[in-house]
């Protein structure tokens, strides 16, 4: 006759240690495939695309509402060299169009769209939540034959993202 302990049925210790190693083996390759890093900068960069055509339909809403006149002291220069960075809604007027002294963006002012066009001027998803008083870490300038061109100062993975109108 069996005693009881020994018809009772279950997993050895090296059975539930060998699948828990497969489960851990299998759950870094699928972190691996999926690469959460990568796929927060697409998400980042999407935005940014977002973002930009946002600011340049503002733009030309606001100069087709004005009769041609673009808000703000948007640069001219025949690249992206001329770019100025895009002051934030609520950066004081002054340290936003002024070039020297610290503190001072030499940027954009736009705070003409908010309101109306905007409800509020995006700032880059790199831009921490608590940053008030700075740019955008968006970029604007109008070429020679009056295209306005926005973009951003920096993009994950180095992608060129830009718009023109």
């Amino acid at each position: 006759m069996k005693s009881f302990l020994s018809s009772r049925r279950g997993f050895t210790l090296i059975e539930l240690l060998l699948v828990i190693g497969i489960i851990a083996i299998l759950a870094s390759i699928v972190i691996i495939a999926i690469n959460p890093t990568k796929q927060l900068g697409k998400a980042r960069n999407a935005q940014r695309r977002s973002d930009i055509n946002t600011i340049l339909n503002a733009v030309y809403q606001y100069a087709i509402d004005n009769n041609g006149v673009l808000p703000g002291n948007i640069p001219s220069g025949a690249s992206t060299a001329a770019a100025k960075p895009i002051c934030m809604f609520d950066t004081n007027i002054a340290s936003c169009t002024t070039a020297t002294g610290a503190g001072n963006l030499n940027g954009v002012n736009l705070r003409s769209l908010s309101g109306t066009y905007l409800v509020g001027i995006p700032k880059d998803p790199s831009v921490p939540s608590t940053l008030t008083a700075s740019g955008t870490r968006y970029m604007i300038y109008k070429d020679a034959s009056s295209r306005i061109t926005v973009f951003p100062a920096t993009t994950d993975d180095s992608e060129t993202i830009t718009a023109s109108r």
